[in-house]
């Protein structure tokens, strides 16, 4: 069985990898710059929003509080008229922190590749062939960048082409992913 603590450098290796490639998806190439849309009047909207004081969370509208409510004439007739949809306030104003941001995805990078690393732990024996490793590291870190993403388009109406194109991010992660364990499996 391999060494668990030998793998600490296709976790970190890895980590780096996906953590660039993350960074030349969504700042460098053009895939993703029409993911989101401007809202139309942003500037009322977002007086309204504020004059409301709305607390960081997940909203949806319309709303109802129970099963019963949602099967009763008026919820109805609110989703009749629209619109429909859910709200996400991320962050009390002026609290956007790109610093705190980057360093929490780098960590979660890190939790990705210490599950890699505990999957290949407990299915390779030292020395088991590249190729083996990189399907085994390779399926495990796919699902682990990519496994959510449907469920949110499903759910919550998310776009089907940003999910997509989230999928093929997540694909060349989990290549990163499994080239780093495939190189670095202890002999």
């Amino acid at each position: 069985m391999v060494d668990l603590g030998s793998l600490w450098l296709p976790v970190v290796l890895s980590a780096a990898l996906v953590f660039l490639a993350s960074f030349l998806a969504w700042v460098v190439l053009p895939h993703h710059r029409k993911d989101f849309a401007p809202l139309p009047d942003e500037e009322g909207v977002l007086a309204d929003l504020r004059s409301r004081a709305l607390a960081p969370g997940m909203y949806s509208f319309p709303y109802a509080t129970t099963g019963e409510e949602a099967r009763g004439e008026s919820f109805k007739a609110r989703v009749k008229a629209g619109p429909v949809g859910f709200l996400l306030v991320q962050r009390p104003e002026q609290k956007l922190s790109m610093g705190s941001a980057l360093l929490q995805v780098f960590v979660f990078y890190l939790v990705v590749g210490v599950f890699v690393a505990y999957i290949g732990y407990v299915t390779l024996e030292p020395g088991t062939d590249y190729r083996t490793v990189f399907r085994v590291t390779g399926t495990a870190a796919f699902m682990a960048h990519c496994g959510a993403l449907f469920p949110r388009s499903i759910w919550f109406g998310f776009s089907w082409k940003t999910t997509w194109k989230e999928t093929a991010d997540g694909l060349v992660y989990a290549l990163l992913t499994a080239g780093a364990f495939g190189w670095l499996w202890p002999g």
